[in-house]
């Protein structure tokens, strides 16, 4: 077995994560010409630049970002199996999660989580974005697209909207609507897309990086185009939409997982029309080559049971 210099294999990682030889020295308790003398051995072994180096500036070359991914995720595995002979019950992970829902949906469960798996220490690291799937990212992720061969992926749901607004709100769409007469409760007739449309409509732009395009998406389903009149709001996110409706500002198009055991779920009010699927998928993805790994699969079937629980997913 002919393997590289094992001393500097901790250095480079800790230099590719930390950005930094002054930092990595710090963590490692050695000397900076120590780190460097390390990386030095370790590309001379490889034949290749790992880093670029130009005054203060540092960074991976296309060669050391595809070292890292290797390197980074065998140290993981080599540290978590050494815990776990020592008896070391504890699992530390990252998850890399949307904002949308670790905030209304993850966050809530926790407390949860924590009473039934107290070995389990999980750490949080916000994506506004479909994250990259690395160990250099995190140790597992939400995602919705499961594009890479290395990972694995559960369903925890399939996204719809649906139109939401504040309680007061509705009362006044109501009221402006003539029904306020009429007995509130299930049978509450529904409206059209045409009465909709004599409200703000609150649009998220992140959902299909356009805007409008969640209300385009709603009004296609019935085969229609946003009226001309139609008063339209814009916002980047979901959760601030939703703020906004909370606010009394119009209605918003929200899905399920938004509305999901929170306390102020009850703030707000489904409005009886029809929903729309976007198409995406939420997706718990982790490394096929660390499967085997209890506190991955702890985390896995506690998500699955929460999702079908909360009727996110079905049986």
């Amino acid at each position: 077995m002919k393997l590289p210099p094992l001393k500097a294999l901790p250095v480079f990682e800790a230099v590719a994560r930390l950005n930094s030889f002054s930092l990595a020295a710090e963590e490692l308790a050695v000397s900076q010409s120590a780190v460097s003398h390390q990386i030095k051995q370790l590309e001379t072994y490889l034949g290749e630049k790992l880093f670029w180096r130009s005054g203060r500036t540092l960074a991976l070359t296309d060669e050391g970002r595809q070292y890292l991914d290797g390197v980074g995720s065998a140290l993981l595995q080599i540290e978590r199996v050494s815990e776990q002979l020592l008896g070391h019950e504890e699992s530390r992970l990252r998850l890399s999660v949307f904002s949308s829902f670790a905030v209304r949906w993850l966050v809530p469960r926790l407390p949860d989580l924590q009473r039934e798996y107290p070995q389990l220490d999980l750490s949080l690291e916000m994506s506004s974005e479909n994250p990259v799937l690395s160990d250099r990212v995190a140790d597992c992720f939400i995602t919705i697209k499961p594009s890479s061969a290395a990972f694995s992926y559960e369903l925890l749901y399939t996204e719809r909207l649906f139109p939401v607004c504040s309680q007061d709100y509705w009362q006044r769409i109501r009221r402006e609507l003539g029904r306020d007469s009429e007995v509130e409760g299930r049978d509450e007739p529904e409206l059209s897309s045409e009465e909709v449309s004599r409200f703000p409509l609150l649009s998220t732009h992140s959902i299909f990086d356009k805007a409008a395009g969640d209300w385009e998406a709603w009004y296609r389903a019935v085969d229609q185009k946003i009226p001309g009149t139609a008063r339209i709001q814009h916002f980047s996110h979901m959760l601030l939409a939703l703020e906004a409706a909370r606010f009394h500002q119009g209605i918003a198009l929200t899905n399920d997982y938004m509305l999901s055991t929170r306390q102020d779920s009850g703030d707000f009010v489904r409005l009886p029309c029809h929903s729309v699927m976007t198409g995406d998928k939420f997706y718990f993805a982790w490394k096929t080559s660390r499967r085997r790994e209890r506190g991955l699969q702890v985390l896995r079937r506690w998500l699955v049971d929460e999702a079908i629980r909360g009727g996110l997913r079905g049986e």
